[in-house]
């Protein structure tokens, strides 16, 4: 696929990074000739140094025999007019924006094709913001993914002696939750991954991710390590998009603080905030954190566009007595340093917000990509379509499918009709229901299925996709 990328940031070399990796043809636009340089320098890709939207740059680029554009600068503008220049002028069959701004949220209208012709729009803030609702909710979770429209949710978490199938094998699941289904995908010890059977054995430290329906995810979890206590009272460093988003979804459910550098922007945030108490001052000073209690804090958010400053101050507010902490940090490399230590949970936006741009970018139907351990694995959400001579595993077993070794499917969201009562009347009706199934090997695919796959190492991502295409033949 030939691919244009207009951004060198954070999320475009992420985007770049992912996909230079399966044999695209990418071509990156930025105008930052040091950015393009240190990209090309590290990557099999293309660069062109201009502003993306200019008609001019876009043909330098190959937009004229291009498959998909990628704007995800940091101009919401700019990422517009591309988008427009490369429908209108080169007939750019895929378009994708990066939206910051949530005005455009409420006038969907102003993306349709004869507007600014974005077929697919991103908002990384938001997607980063629902993340950290998810974590809030499961305060022992290292990472919460959620498939099938909310019906299954996998959950990464450090297994600590204690837990009840902690030191036991992964088949004493089945005994110790009676008549809950449930799969642990993976596990990674000292950073290797386990595709675990029913005899491998779990020990404190293992980073477990355990799969089922979201109604039985804590139950599960639980056997792992002993569950957190809710939280209530919660910090937040930085008040910019990310910072002003959560506060806006959690101050009705939690007793909030937010501490902003730029006393205009606190003033901003004091106005349209209604019940969190939001202070002017520096997240690094100890003074400041003291006098506001940080050590009552279930939960500390750094949240900052500073990275140094967010592992300082996450450091800081640990070190002070905030029952957990977490960083936000641009640099992977950072990440992957920080993660584990006195910071319980490191972030990268990029590795956040990258699936719903890999969900258009893949092969075949899929609904959702998930970047897992920092871009080390992925899960995915596929929906199965064809039938038996066209498809290569419709109407099979799980065990004939031939998944490449390291790769699981993990659950299976299927739609089915049943005899439901409703209303006062005691009658049943037909409704559209979707079941979760955890499958065992014996479990047949059938049509439409939404099958969720674990990949241990992105390098399996092809082959899986490939796996699941439909043949020509299918119409």
């Amino acid at each position: 696929m030939k691919i244009i990328i207009l951004g060198a940031g954070q999320v475009g070399s992420s985007v770049a990074e992912n996909l230079a990796s399966e044999a695209n043809d990418i071509t990156v636009v930025d105008t930052d000739a040091e950015r393009l340089q240190a990209l090309q320098d590290r990557l099999d890709l293309r660069v062109v140094f201009g502003n993306g939207a200019s008609p001019l740059v876009m043909r330098q680029a190959g937009a004229e025999d291009a498959d998909l554009l990628i704007a995800v600068t940091a101009s919401d503008q700019t990422n517009l007019c591309a988008c427009r220049i490369a429908q209108t002028l080169f007939n750019l069959p895929t378009r994708i924006a990066r939206l910051r701004s949530i005005d455009y949220a409420d006038y969907p209208q102003l993306l349709d094709d004869d507007n600014f012709a974005v077929d697919f729009s991103i908002c990384p803030e938001q997607e980063v913001t629902d993340y950290l609702k998810r974590l809030v909710a499961f305060p022992e979770a290292l990472q919460v993914i959620e498939f099938g429209k909310g019906r299954v949710t996998m959950v990464a978490v450090r297994a600590v002696g204690g837990g009840p199938l902690v030191g036991g094998p992964v088949k004493a699941l089945r005994q110790h939750l009676p008549g809950i289904d449930a799969r642990i995908a993976a596990i990674y010890r000292r950073n290797n991954a386990i595709i675990p059977d029913g005899n491998t054995v779990i020990e404190p430290g293992d980073e477990v991710f355990c799969l089922a329906a979201s109604e039985h995810i804590r139950a599960v979890t639980a056997e792992l390590r002993r569950l957190d206590k809710p939280m209530r009272r919660i910090m937040i460093a930085g008040g910019g998009n990310i910072g002003f988003r959560l506060a806006t979804s959690l101050e009705k459910d939690y007793e909030l603080k937010l501490i902003e550098h730029s006393r205009v922007r606190a003033e901003f945030l004091s106005t349209h905030l209604r019940s969190t108490l939001v202070l002017a001052g520096d997240t690094t000073d100890e003074v400041l954190l003291e006098a506001e209690n940080i050590d009552d804090m279930d939960l500390y958010l750094a949240l900052t566009n500073d990275d140094e400053n967010n592992i300082m101050s996450s450091l800081m507010a640990k070190r002070m007595g905030a029952r957990r902490v977490v960083a936000l940090i641009n640099r992977k490399a950072y990440v992957d340093l920080v993660q584990a230590g006195a910071i319980d949970i490191a972030i990268s936006p990029a590795q956040v917000s990258i699936g719903s741009l890999l969900a258009h970018v893949r092969r075949g139907d899929v609904v959702a990509v998930h970047s897992l351990r920092r871009g080390a694995a992925e899960a995915l959400e596929l929906v199965v379509h064809g039938d038996r001579k066209t498809s290569k595993v419709i109407g099979r077993r799980i065990e004939e499918i031939g998944l490449p070794e390291g790769a699981l499917i993990a659950a299976i969201v299927r739609r089915t009709d049943r005899p439901v009562t409703i209303g006062v009347s005691d009658q049943a009706v037909q409704e559209t229901h979707d079941v979760v199934i955890i499958p065992h090997h014996d479990t047949v695919i059938e049509p439409e299925d939404h099958v969720i796959v674990f990949c241990s190492s992105q390098k399996l991502v092809s082959r899986v996709e490939r796996l699941f295409q439909v043949g020509f033949g299918f119409l």
